[in-house]
C-alpha cells in the first residue's frame, strides 16, 4: 500500500469513527425519554444547588479519566514512555471509539493506536492489567455490597445468608490473589499450542511486580471513589430521603451487575437505567428520578468525553507513527 492511499485511509476511517459516534450520541440525546425527565425534574430544584452539583459533576468527571490516564501512562511505560498529554489524548480518543463497539471493545484500540505501530498489540496487553484490575476491585466491591443487599432485604436464613457472605469473602480473596499474581496469564496461554508463537507478547505480563500492581489498584480504587462520589452526589440532590450508606452499597451492587453483563453501547444506558431502577427500588419509589440519575452520570461520564475524544481522533495515525 503505497503512501497516498494509505493517508486516505486513514482519514476515511477516522471520519468513520467520528461519524459512528456522533450518529449514536444524537440518537441517544434525541430518544431517551429519561434525559428529558432528568430536564424536568432540575427545573423543581434549588438553581444553585444544581448549579454546584453539575459543576461538581463535570470537575470529578475530568478528574476520573486524568487518574484513567495517569494509570495508562504507569502501564504503557513497560513498553513505551508518553508523556501525560498523550495519555490524556489517548484516553480521550478511546472513548470516542467505546460508544458504539460491543462492551467497549473499541477503547483498546483508541489507545494504542497512540503509540508506536510495532508496540500495540503489548499496548493491547498492558492495556488488559488495568482493565483487570478495576474488574477486580468492581467484583470485590459488588460482592460484599451484594451480600449486605441479600442479608437486608431478601429475609434469606441465617445459614444462607452466612454462606453468602463467606462465599462472596472467599471470591473476593481469589480476585486478588489473581491479580497479585497476574504472571498466571502468561503461564496459562504458553500452553495453549496456536498461542505460543504470540508469547512474546503475553510475557509482559510476568513483568508486573507486587508493587506496580498495588500501585495499578490504587489507581483503580481511586476512580471508583470518584464515580461513586458523582451517583452519592446526584441521588443527594434528586433523592435526599435515601441514607447516605444505602446510596454507596447500592451503587456498588449496581456496578457489579452491570459489569457482569455483557452489552453494545448502543443500548447500555438503557442497561444502567433499568439495573438502577431495579436496585433501587427496595429504597424508593421514585424510579423515573433514580433514571435520570443513572442517564445524567451517563451523559457527563460518557457521552461529553467521547464528543472531546473526536477531536483527538483526527490525530490518529493508523499506518505509520503516531502524531506528537
Amino acid at each position: 500500500m503505497n503512501k497516498p492511499t494509505k493517508k486516505i485511509l486513514s482519514i476515511c476511517i477516522k471520519l468513520t469513527i467520528i461519524g459512528l459516534a456522533t450518529l449514536y450520541i444524537y440518537n441517544r440525546l434525541n430518544n431517551n425519554s429519561s434525559i428529558e425527565d432528568f430536564k424536568e425534574l432540575l427545573d423543581s430544584l434549588d438553581s444553585e444547588s444544581v448549579v454546584l452539583v453539575i459543576s461538581t459533576l463535570f470537575l470529578l468527571m475530568f478528574l476520573n479519566w486524568f487518574l484513567e490516564a495517569l494509570k495508562w501512562k504507569f502501564l504503557v511505560q513497560k513498553i513505551e514512555v508518553i508523556t501525560t498529554w498523550k495519555a490524556v489524548e489517548s484516553v480521550f480518543c478511546g472513548l470516542t471509539w467505546a460508544v458504539f463497539t460491543p462492551n467497549r471493545i473499541g477503547e483498546f484500540g483508541g489507545r494504542v493506536f497512540s503509540l508506536s505501530p510495532n508496540k500495540r498489540i503489548k499496548g493491547a496487553v498492558v492495556m488488559t492489567v488495568g482493565t483487570i484490575g478495576q474488574m477486580v476491585l468492581t467484583n470485590v466491591l459488588g460482592l460484599l455490597a451484594l451480600s449486605w443487599f441479600l442479608f437486608r432485604f431478601m429475609h434469606l436464613n441465617p445459614f444462607l445468608n452466612l454462606s453468602i457472605i463467606i462465599f462472596a469473602v472467599v471470591f473476593s480473596g481469589y480476585f486478588l490473589l489473581f491479580f497479585f499474581n497476574i504472571h498466571w496469564i502468561n503461564g496459562l496461554l504458553s500452553r495453549i499450542k496456536f498461542l505460543r508463537r504470540y508469547r512474546h507478547f503475553f510475557i509482559i505480563f510476568s513483568r508486573f511486580k507486587f508493587k506496580e500492581l498495588l500501585q495499578v489498584l490504587i489507581y483503580c480504587f481511586s476512580r471508583i471513589l470518584v464515580y461513586s462520589t458523582q451517583y452519592f452526589l446526584v441521588f443527594r440532590l434528586l433523592i435526599p430521603e435515601i441514607d447516605a450508606p444505602d446510596i454507596v452499597l447500592m451503587m456498588f451492587v449496581i456496578f457489579f451487575v452491570q459489569s457482569s453483563i455483557p452489552s453494545l453501547d448502543l443500548f447500555d444506558l438503557g442497561i444502567r437505567a433499568t439495573t438502577a431502577a431495579y436496585f433501587f427500588s427496595f429504597v424508593t419509589n421514585q424510579e423515573i428520578v433514580v433514571m435520570a440519575a443513572v442517564a445524567s452520570i451517563w451523559l457527563i461520564n460518557l457521552i461529553i468525553p467521547a464528543i472531546l475524544g473526536s477531536v483527538f481522533v483526527l490525530k490518529l495515525n493508523f499506518f505509520g507513527s503516531p502524531d506528537h
